[in-house]
């Protein structure tokens, strides 16, 4: 079974940094660990004084193990698309593109 991890950078909407972080600290990393395939996840915060501007202000990786991580992926979609997985409002999704890497 190959390892791999999804990074997903993201930001809240203006003025809702907390209840977004109070949501994915305490809610949606835990809903996402649930998918099967993925292992584990942990949150991160940009530094100010990175070399180069961050995308997003927060980022999260999943560690996923899977022969197929796309179906772990496209179960974490189909939650949230259908309600059995909360979003929250105060998430700016416009800031949120995940992006899949494969251990070596």
């Amino acid at each position: 079974m190959a390892k791999y991890i999804l990074v997903v950078p993201s930001a809240a909407l203006p003025g809702r940094d907390d209840e977004y972080n109070d949501w994915y600290d305490k809610e949606h990393i835990g809903d996402v660990c649930d998918v099967p395939g993925i292992v584990a996840g942990k949150r991160y915060d940009a530094l100010p004084d990175s070399p180069v501007t961050p995308p997003a202000p927060y980022l999260a990786i999943y560690e996923i193990a899977a022969d197929d991580p796309k179906a772990a992926i496209a179960e974490i979609q189909r939650r949230a698309g259908t309600g059995e997985m909360t979003i929250s409002s105060a998430l700016d999704k416009s800031s949120a593109p995940m992006w899949l890497y494969r251990a070596r």
